[in-house]
C-alpha cells in the first residue's frame, strides 16, 4: 500500500515539476498604481518568461471587451523575443476605467490565466500561466460636499488667459514662401510648354501632343486617324524647318540625334503614312500605328525634344 501511495506521489509531482520549469516568471508594470479618473486610459505591461521553446496560445489571450462593471479592457499586443537562455512574452494591455468614484479609493483589477505551448519531438506540450490581480487607485473628479456659498456662481472657475499671439510674422512667412513657390514655378512652365510657354518656337512635339489630344475628344473614325497622323508630320516638318518624306527620314536622325532612340517607331509612322494618303488604306495604317501609339510616340519626341 505504501510502495503505491509512494508512485502516486512520485508520479504527481514529476508531472508538475515540468510544469513549473516552463514559466519562470511574471512580472507586472503600470506607469502608476493611483491617480486615475473617471475614464482614463490605463496601460498595463506583462512579462512572461518560459523556457525556450514555449510560445503564447493566442486564443488565450483575453478578448477586449468589459472586465467588470466599472472596467474594460480595450486592446492587447503581443510581443514575443529571445532574452538571454530564455523567451520572453510581453502582453501590452490597455484598459479603461469606468468607476466614478465619490473619494480616493483602492480598486483591484481581476488577473487572467494564459496558455504556453511547445511543439517537441515527444508531442505538444502545455501550461498555464496566472497574470496575477493588481491594484488601482481611483480619485473622484469633484468633491463630495465642497465649501457652502451663497452665489452658486463662485463654484465656477474663471476662464484662462490665453496669450495674444501676432499672425503678422506668420502672415509673412507664409507669403514668402508662396513667392518662392510661384517663382519655381517659373523654369517648371517653360520645360513643360505650359500657359504662356506653349507658343514658343522649338517644341513642336510638345505642340503637337497637345493638339493630338485635343482633337481625340472631337473627331472620330477614319478621319481621326488621319488627322493624327497629320500632327504627327506637322511636329517632324516643324522640327526640321521643311517637309520630311519618308527618304528623308534617315537625314533627319542625322540632324536631330536626339530623336535617334525612335527611329524604329518613326519608320513605322511613315509606312502607315504612305498607306493612308497615297494607298488610301486607313483601316490598315490604323492597325500599322494605332492612334495610342502615336500620342505615345508623340510623348517620347516631345519627352526627347525638352532634353535635347
Amino acid at each position: 500500500m505504501r510502495a503505491l501511495l509512494l508512485a502516486l506521489l512520485l508520479s504527481a509531482v514529476s508531472a508538475v515539476m515540468p510544469a513549473l520549469a516552463q514559466v519562470r516568471g511574471v512580472e507586472l508594470r503600470v506607469p502608476r498604481a493611483f491617480g486615475y479618473f473617471l475614464g482614463d486610459l490605463v496601460p498595463v505591461q506583462a512579462d512572461i518568461r518560459v523556457d525556450p521553446g514555449f510560445t503564447l496560445q493566442r486564443p488565450s489571450l483575453p478578448k477586449p471587451g468589459p472586465v467588470t462593471y466599472w472596467l474594460d479592457l480595450r486592446s492587447v499586443a503581443v510581443e514575443e523575443r529571445r532574452e538571454g537562455d530564455a523567451t520572453l512574452i510581453r502582453l501590452r494591455l490597455t484598459y479603461q476605467s469606468f468607476y466614478a468614484a465619490l473619494d480616493s479609493r483602492t480598486l483591484e483589477v481581476p488577473g487572467f490565466p494564459v496558455t504556453i505551448q511547445s511543439d517537441g519531438q515527444e508531442g505538444l506540450t502545455t501550461a498555464t500561466v496566472q497574470v496575477p490581480a493588481w491594484k488601482l487607485g481611483v480619485s473622484p473628479l469633484r468633491e463630495v460636499q465642497p465649501e457652502r456659498r451663497d452665489d452658486p456662481a463662485e463654484y465656477l472657475l474663471p476662464d484662462g488667459r490665453a496669450p495674444r499671439l501676432d499672425p503678422t510674422p506668420a502672415t509673412a512667412a507664409a507669403l514668402t514662401l508662396l513667392a518662392l513657390a510661384a517663382l519655381a514655378l517659373v523654369p517648371l512652365a517653360r520645360d513643360r510648354a505650359w500657359g504662356i510657354f506653349a507658343p514658343r518656337r522649338g517644341r513642336p512635339f510638345a505642340l503637337g501632343l497637345k493638339a493630338l489630344r485635343r482633337m481625340r475628344r472631337k473627331t472620330a473614325g477614319d478621319a481621326r486617324d488621319r488627322e493624327a497622323l497629320l500632327v504627327l508630320h506637322r511636329a517632324v516638318d516643324a522640327t526640321a524647318g521643311r517637309r520630311v518624306l519618308a527618304d528623308d527620314l534617315p537625314l533627319f536622325l542625322d540632324r536631330h540625334p536626339a530623336f535617334r532612340g525612335q527611329a524604329d517607331d518613326l519608320a513605322r509612322f511613315f509606312a502607315a503614312s504612305r498607306r493612308a494618303f497615297f494607298g488610301r488604306e486607313t483601316e490598315a495604317a490604323a492597325r500599322t500605328l494605332p492612334l495610342p501609339e502615336i500620342e505615345t510616340l508623340l510623348a517620347r519626341l516631345a519627352a526627347a525634344e525638352r532634353s535635347a
